[in-house]
């Protein structure tokens, strides 16, 4: 079969065959008509993609910045970073917590603080430990263990439960300023393929135009 386009002179060759085949004429102006359309829903459709995703961005931006500006966090001064050997956080020093960035850079501070209570345990590594001196205080009470016996089990009991608060208290912050790290990102990526959509729906509608004027130029040459 050989196809033909009747608007202009341009032949599609034929494979050789003893046999006459049918010949399917195409109108070059019906295809020009046809790629112009689904050109034009495509710029559309990446348009609307761009505006979404700009939007999502951009609410993704404004929703991190002002949940973390309304908790008041901000970083050490420059010396107390310096003393506690995070120089790698200096150029944050002072500033407020509100940016995605800064929120990731505080988690790691915390990080720190954390890794120095109980030897690096996490609030649930201290679940058993603080469970076994509770009972542990529970039994010399009823044993009729000496006062100073069981004050010193007490004692132990309520390290390790102010230990495991502690970590609780630090690790909910740390995983709440992790997440608004994550939605900036989200946002952030939003943003560029936003940009990637209008640029391509720039190109798209170039070609729609170029598409038009070449139908354009078919018809004046027809006519």
């Amino acid at each position: 079969m050989s196809i033909t386009f009747e608007d202009q002179a341009v032949s599609v060759g034929r494979l050789p065959s003893t046999k006459s085949e049918p010949v399917v004429a195409v109108k070059r102006r019906t295809l020009d008509s046809i790629l112009i359309a689904a050109g034009a829903v495509m710029t559309v459709a990446l348009v609307v993609a761009g505006g979404l995703l700009m939007w999502g961005a951009n609410f993704s931006h404004d929703y991190v910045h002002d949940e973390l500006s309304s908790q008041h966090v901000a970083f050490p001064p420059a010396a107390a970073l310096q003393e506690e050997g995070r120089s790698d956080l200096l150029k944050y020093a002072g500033r407020t917590v509100d940016t995605g960035a800064e929120a990731q850079a505080y988690a790691s501070f915390i990080n720190g603080h954390l890794q120095k209570i109980a030897d690096g345990a996490t609030y649930a590594d201290l679940g058993t430990p603080e469970r076994e001196a509770n009972a542990a205080v529970d039994a010399a009470v009823a044993e009729g263990t000496d006062q100073a016996k069981v004050a010193e089990l007490q004692a132990t009991a309520d390290e390790i439960t102010g230990q495991r608060n502690t970590l609780f208290k630090g690790e909910t912050l740390r995983g709440l300023l992790l997440s608004a790290y994550a939605w900036a990102t989200v946002g952030a990526i939003a943003g560029y393929a936003g940009i990637a959509a209008f640029v391509a729906a720039g190109v798209m509608l170039l070609l729609v135009l170029l598409g038009m004027w070449h139908h354009r130029k078919v018809v004046t040459q027809r006519s």
